[in-house]
């Protein structure tokens, strides 16, 4: 599978992750995480995939989360609930992902992508 990267073009964080893969010469194809949010499926399978709990998926800092009342909700949220609800709104979801099928990372952090993707 080729590398999949959900991001968000307006998010700075999107926009380092991306200036790195470039910079390294990875290839990747894009994907607009708000046009085209992963399905809940897929994102049960990054979930898995990454190794970290559900809640790193969601993006705690954005408008959507504080709008929707999240910080108290996810305390008593089940997996699929949860699933559920980043399938629906890709703002939710905390970018970028980057997955190969096997591994999938959340965010940017330069270590990281060190070590996962070159």
């Amino acid at each position: 599978m080729a590398l999949k990267f959900y991001w968000y073009p307006n998010c700075d964080t999107c926009r380092k992750a991306k200036k790195w893969f470039d910079n390294n010469g990875v290839a990747f194809e894009t994907i607009h995480i708000v046009e085209n949010p992963p399905s809940k499926e897929k994102l049960q399978e990054m979930v898995t995939n990454s190794g970290l709990p559900i809640k790193k998926f969601f993006n705690t800092s954005g408008k959507k989360y504080r709008e929707l009342g999240l910080k108290d909700k996810l305390k008593t949220a089940n997996e699929q609930e949860m699933l559920d609800l980043l399938a629906s709104f890709g703002m939710l979801i905390k970018r970028p992902i980057v997955t190969d099928g096997k591994q999938t990372t959340v965010g940017f952090k330069e270590e990281i992508f060190n070590q996962t993707w070159k």
